[in-house]
């Protein structure tokens, strides 16, 4: 019987989890909800999801592994999942602990690191092996692949330039101890944050805060092109943000890609607003430019968190 992997992408408010052939098709797919609270927590969701998955949906091939992506710091060589962020940080053993319940071979990583992966195997990697994957949703984390090696540091933190610091003058602190981080200015998360707190100020803004949820980005992008001075104060300081979070990534690495993904970027406004922002002396080296992630973002994380349970199967049996 031809084989296959499943494959866990972990969200702040879903679990997506799926079946994914050893060339990296989605064979099949369905999302649970999900809150982020612990570890533990966590581990007992996967766990429940991907029973009902194999009962429910059902395998079109026989699973010969598990890769699974998750937020924060993970030792993917050890299979410890290291913390969510620094205020919940309690240690699991996740890859054995699922291994041991499915029988089958269980791998994890970090969920951009996964992203990244599957970028290398499937998208800019086929024709890159020094590129900057960055991915602009809820949050902003990236990783960079230098020489064909993703970086991730010794302490399995590398890439969390969420917390590199955009504005001297910004008075909004992070978690990190900082302030004027890009995450706090350019996410979406961030940038919802920032209407909110700057909405006082313009009150000829035609946005309205919702008593729920978040201010969407599409609306945020919507209003500085009818321009709405609250959206353009907003969005003109995350495009700047993120383009300076670019550039000194440049300067880092040494890239001739960049490849954005994520909520945020969706479609091309973003990256067409940014481009202008972008020195050409700093970005003179990164020949193939920056451009938008060709993998469909939905599958970006499951694809990465699959590839890396694929490279577990040994050859002979794959």
């Amino acid at each position: 019987m031809e084989k296959s992997v499943l494959a866990v992408d972990l969200g702040g408010t879903k679990i997506l989890i799926g079946e994914v052939s050893l060339d990296g098709e989605v064979l099949g797919s369905k999302v649970y909800a999900s809150t982020v609270v612990s570890q533990d927590q966590v581990f007992e969701t996967i766990a429940a999801s991907l029973r009902d998955y194999i009962t429910h949906v059902g395998l079109q091939r026989e699973a010969a592994a598990i890769g699974i992506g998750v937020v924060g710091r993970v030792n993917t060589r050890e299979g410890i999942w290291l913390e969510i962020d620094t205020s919940r940080s309690q240690p699991i053993e996740l890859a054995q602990k699922i291994s041991e319940l499915f029988a089958m071979p269980c791998t994890i990583g970090n969920d951009v690191y996964c992203a990244t992966l599957a970028e290398q195997k499937w998208g800019c990697g086929t024709y890159s092996n020094n590129f900057i994957y960055m991915n602009i949703g809820t949050g902003i984390a990236a990783r960079s692949v230098v020489n064909g090696e993703p970086i991730i540091g010794g302490h399995y933190n590398a890439g969390e330039v969420g917390h590199h610091v955009v504005d001297y003058d910004s008075d909004v602190q992070c978690i990190c101890g900082r302030k004027g981080c890009v995450e706090l200015l350019a996410s979406g998360l961030g940038m919802h944050n920032r209407i909110v707190a700057l909405k006082p100020s313009y009150p000829d803004s035609a946005i309205v805060i919702p008593n729920e949820g978040r201010v969407g980005v599409e609306e945020i992008f919507a209003g500085y092109d009818h321009g709405d001075p609250l959206c353009t104060v907003v969005v003109d300081t995350a495009l700047q943000a993120v383009a300076e979070t670019i550039m000194n990534m440049v300067r880092f690495s040494d890239p001739d890609t960049v490849v954005l993904g994520g909520g945020v970027v969706n479609g091309s406004w973003f990256i067409d607003k940014l481009q202008p922002r972008l020195q050409a002396k700093t970005m003179r080296f990164v020949t193939n430019g920056v451009r938008k992630s060709v993998i469909d973002e939905a599958f970006i994380g499951l694809k990465g968190a699959a590839w890396m349970a694929i490279r577990t199967i040994p050859k002979l049996e794959a």
